[in-house]
């Protein structure tokens, strides 16, 4: 794990897409956080705090309910969830709990973080494991109101422990949701991604989503390729969650180690520069 003195910084090449950490000052000077061409930072998260900062997060506990037979159980308890060397740490432990057989940790930026468009990012390094399921994504503010899929979700980056080397970027929206929602799976050159940090980078404008992994550029969705209406024009909020077990990683066998930990380094959102 970097030690929190040398993280924290950008250095744009590859015609300004390509971002990747660099050394910056000690945390908590007042060194502005770089941003790409073209981009001004809008809002970010260092976890350099003692405690999660619950001016940018909440938790989210309990039995998620989403239809994924998912098997964790959220809790806001430091062993799920915590502050740790300048990381955010969610843990998913094999516990009973709520009558589910795990625990983990999701956190949100619902009713104090939501943007409409934007470049959002975050340096992760995920866990692994059969079964095991990290994700980084958006989800439209009126989720409470408007039934999913039509609030819209723009997942930013998923895995699934049976497939080490990917990563998946998603859309789901009315008549393209689930197994049928628009998407890419970026694969990684060599390794799996639990073996070391990445960054994860999402650039939303009017009319047109782009995934980027480690400033590579991999899929782009636009109105007219996602076989349904559009409902990605207003504003959406950040989740951060690790979940266990479901319908598409499956869920977890003898071959899956735990406690499994994914470490999130920051989340940085974008507005375009005028």
């Amino acid at each position: 794990m970097m030690h929190r003195y040398i993280k924290n910084a950008l250095a744009a090449a590859v015609a300004g897409l390509v971002v990747s950490a660099a050394a910056q000052g000690p945390a908590g000077t007042s060194d502005p956080v770089p941003s790409p061409p073209g981009w001004v930072l809008d809002w970010h998260d260092e976890f350099d705090g003692p405690a999660l900062d619950h001016g940018k997060w909440v938790e989210e506990t309990g039995d998620p309910k989403n239809g994924n037979d998912e098997k964790q159980f959220y809790t806001a308890r430091p062993d799920n969830l915590r502050i740790e060397n300048g990381m955010l740490v969610i843990e998913a432990r094999r516990e009973n709990m709520g009558g589910m057989a795990y625990t983990s940790a999701r956190i949100k930026t619902q009713d104090l973080v939501e943007r409409t468009h934007g470049r959002y990012e975050a340096r992760i390094k995920i866990p692994r494991g059969q079964g095991i399921w990290p994700a980084f994504w958006l989800l439209g503010t009126d989720c409470r109101a408007v039934k999913w899929p039509r609030c819209g979700e723009i997942d930013i980056m998923e895995n699934i422990g049976k497939e080490p080397n990917l990563v998946h970027g998603t859309l789901h929206g009315p008549g393209y949701s689930g197994a049928q929602g628009p998407g890419r799976a970026q694969a990684l050159e060599k390794g799996a991604y639990a073996d070391d940090f990445h960054v994860f980078a999402l650039e939303w404008e009017p009319g047109v989503i782009r995934w980027y992994r480690d400033g590579i550029l991999y899929h782009t969705e636009r109105p007219d390729t996602v076989g349904g209406d559009w409902v990605f024009e207003r504003p959406f909020f950040v989740i951060l969650n690790l979940a266990v077990g479901g319908f598409w990683p499956g869920y977890p066998d003898a071959t899956t180690p735990l406690p499994q930990r994914m470490l999130v380094d920051y989340v940085r959102v974008y507005r375009r520069a005028r």
